[in-house]
């Protein structure tokens, strides 16, 4: 409930909201407020909350693939209608809202509008794979326990006594239940830090990333700019291209950070907002805009689109490349002479164009960004930077903030054309620019088809295809509604630097589970042991199910929730999940049965034991090897080992106490200890201890063995 209330509130903050124009002014209104006739404004990146009709267009393009499938934006024009549930990749527009909440077409195709789901996280998969076992292990053995209690005509009550002990303990219900509750705390926990998981398993999914996309600006820089420096053309003047420049930024019907910038600047006195008469909004795809001003039609955008072949042109490109090296932003403006085109994502340029010159914005690196990627290097995390800049410029970032590399960043627009060329090249490449929407969902594909656990950090439009492609997404709070709608995290504080931790306490969640996964898995294995050994060839199961209660509160129940939400520290890696379980779990599960039956048999045969008092035996021998067994899984010296031997040493006074106080004595149906229960207790529970040690020493030499034979170098 206190996960609850904490995602709650973060989740107001990224809720949708929709601008709605009411008595002539926008306003920022719950998207539940919007009523039909409400002339509703949309922006690039904002959601279409609702259906309606379009009333005015400035190179709208939508994203409908939630509702249509088709991946392809779709240019929108005045008269035509909109769907809710699509979103603006370009341009702005009004509409008049005619269908909204359950009456709207994304409530009518909800199941089609949340196509997106998240994939099973690695751990959910492995619970799925160890239940699937261990159900195909219990189908079995009941029904041949039910045929040997029926073959030796056992009571009722007696046959439900032992179908029960033997049958319901191999499954590990209390894990199930402990995955869960520490992914709610995990959520909780990262709540106050400022994170919202969309997804329970989202968190500990991030763990087991090997591969971290990542935008540049907003993450490693930091996302404002800066003007730094004007480079005119030859022929050109500075205060011209400076005047040019303040025009274009505040005329632009929409400003993003770059035109923000220049516009902040105040690069000329006066340089006021003139209406445009034709508007080319930008386009990552196309990488240029451009506004008509009075009769002057200017277009601004990357230098390799707009700089031709001409000596004035190669002159700027050259310094424009100098400066991008040097990871600087650098954009250029032209003057062109034919019309411009119509607003749409393939539209050509209004050639021929007259260079003005170009203009240099700086951005500077985060200051925590080196510390970040140092920490994912530690993590053997390889970081990844796709960006639309120039190459040269998310190179020079990549450098500066100390991400590996064998190679200089790739260019989005000369990717290799195979995917196994492509694969081999990201990887050994710190970044890509200029890269396409299209070609980062690429990208994250390949990688994810290559092994790869891919996750991927955005919070623009242009991020959108690779968010949904990834096996986790992470949105920055301060990104596009779009990209935080499809993503399992939120970054409300918008701080990459808060992923480590994220990756910290998902691998804690991880190396966590899987510790106390082998609890669980050892009672079950000992169980079925149990079962074949004597529940079969007797119709006698040597606990009650009462009894199975105490122990397994006692040596698993409690030990495992204080170890699945303790701190831990560790190796974690998410391969081979079960097959670590197994190799813990396979010999501790026979140390403790072997244990157990001997104690049980010399209770029975050798010390004239009754059943009863064998149980009792039995119960004691179960919970003196299972606190072993939590004591051996804490092979680290530390508070945290000290703090699992004293909570081991309240358990077992735990279980003296009920041995001892006659209500719980009886309620148990536990017998006084006699000499010979003592005896044959000790003799079995040192066997099993023995055993216990022996086996996970012989476990661990074969793995050395085995890693050793994994890194030996062979023979020329």
């Amino acid at each position: 409930m206190r996960a609850k209330r904490a995602l709650d509130k973060l989740a107001a903050l990224v809720a949708p909201a929709a601008t709605v124009v009411r008595d002539g002014s926008p306003r920022e209104v719950p998207v539940g407020d919007v009523v039909v006739g409400d002339l509703v404004r949309v922006h690039s990146g904002d959601q279409v909350v609702a259906d309606g009709t379009v009333v005015r267009a400035e190179g709208l393009a939508l994203d409908e693939s939630n509702l249509t499938g088709e991946s392809e934006p779709v240019v929108r024009q005045a008269g035509e209608e909109v769907l809710s549930g699509s979103f603006a990749v370009e341009g702005e527009a009004d509409f008049e809202a005619s269908a909204v909440g359950a009456d709207s077409r994304a409530a009518k195709l909800a199941e089609t509008a949340r196509a997106f789901r998240h994939p099973r996280s690695p751990l959910e998969k492995a619970m799925d794979r160890l239940l699937v076992i261990l159900v195909g292990v219990m189908v079995p053995l009941g029904v041949a326990l039910g045929v040997s209690l029926a073959i030796r005509d056992v009571s009722q009550a007696d046959a439900v006594e032992t179908l029960t002990a033997a049958i319901v303990n191999i499954v590990p219900e209390g894990l199930i239940l402990l995955v869960s509750l520490t992914a709610a705390v995990s959520a909780a926990k990262m709540a106050r830090k400022g994170i919202l998981a969309q997804q329970l398993n989202a968190i500990e999914s991030l763990a087991s990333v090997s591969v971290m996309c990542t935008d540049k600006t907003g993450t490693l820089t930091e996302a404002s700019l800066r003007v730094v420096e004007l480079g005119p053309a030859d022929g050109v003047g500075e205060p011209e291209l400076a005047r040019a420049l303040a025009v274009f930024a505040a005329s632009a019907p929409a400003r993003n950070s770059t035109l923000e910038a220049v516009h902040e600047a105040e690069l000329a006195d006066g340089a006021g907002p003139v209406e445009p008469t034709a508007v080319v909004p930008f386009s990552s795809r196309r990488r240029w805009s451009a506004l008509e001003l009075g009769g002057e039609r200017l277009v601004l955008g990357a230098p390799e689109a707009l700089l031709d072949g001409t000596a004035a042109a190669a002159a700027l490109r050259e310094r424009a490349a100098t400066d991008a090296a040097s990871g600087r932003r650098v954009l250029a403006l032209a003057a062109a002479d034919a019309p411009l085109p119509p607003a749409a994502p393939d539209a050509p340029l209004p050639r021929p164009l007259r260079p003005l010159g170009i203009v240099v914005l700086a951005e500077e690196l985060r200051a925590n960004a080196g510390e970040t990627v140092s920490f994912f290097a530690a993590e053997e995390v390889a970081l990844k930077v796709l960006s639309g800049d120039n190459p040269a410029t998310v190179g020079a970032i990549a450098r500066d903030v100390g991400i590996p590399a064998r190679t200089a960043a790739l260019d989005g627009g000369a990717l290799p054309a195979g995917d196994e060329e492509l694969i081999e090249a990201v990887r050994a490449a710190p970044a890509i620019g200029r890269i396409s929407p299209e070609d980062k969902a690429r990208v994250v594909r390949v990688l994810s088809e290559g092994g790869e656990y891919v996750g991927m950090l955005g919070d623009g439009v242009n991020d959108v295809p690779a968010l949904k492609q990834a096996r986790l997404a992470i949105a920055q709070g301060s990104g596009t509604q779009m990209a935080r709608s499809v993503s399992d995290l939120v970054l409300v504080s918008g701080e990459f630097s808060e992923v480590p931790r994220m990756v910290h306490e998902g691998r804690q969640i991880l190396r966590n589970i899987q510790r106390v996964a082998r609890l669980f898995v050892t009672k079950a294995l000992f169980t079925v042991f149990l079962l074949v050994t004597i529940a079969l060839p007797s119709g006698v199961f040597p606990l009650l199910p009462r009894q199975f209660t105490l122990t397994s509160s006692l040596t698993i129940g409690i030990p495992a929730f204080f170890l699945a939400l303790a701190p831990s520290t560790g190796p974690w890696r998410p391969e081979g999940f079960l097959r670590a379980i197994a190799r813990f779990s396979i010999p501790a599960g026979l140390a403790t049965g072997l244990g157990i039956l001997v104690s049980y048999l010399l209770a029975r045969n050798a010390f004239d034991c009754s059943l009863e008092q064998a149980r009792t035996v039995t119960a004691a021998t179960v919970v003196a090897v299972g606190l072993a067994i939590v004591l051996a899984l804490e092979d680290e010296p530390g508070k945290r080992r000290l703090a699992v031997a004293g909570l081991c040493a309240l358990m077992a006074l735990g279980f003296v106490l009920f041995c001892v106080v006659p209500a719980g004595r009886d309620y148990f149906e536990l017998e006084p200890a006699t000499g010979g229960m003592v005896a044959a207790w000790a003799i079995g529970a040192t066997t099993s201890v023995v055993l216990l040690l022996v086996a996970l020493r012989v476990v661990a030499w074969l793995e050395r063995r085995a890693t050793q034979g994994e890194n030996a170098v062979p023979p020329a």
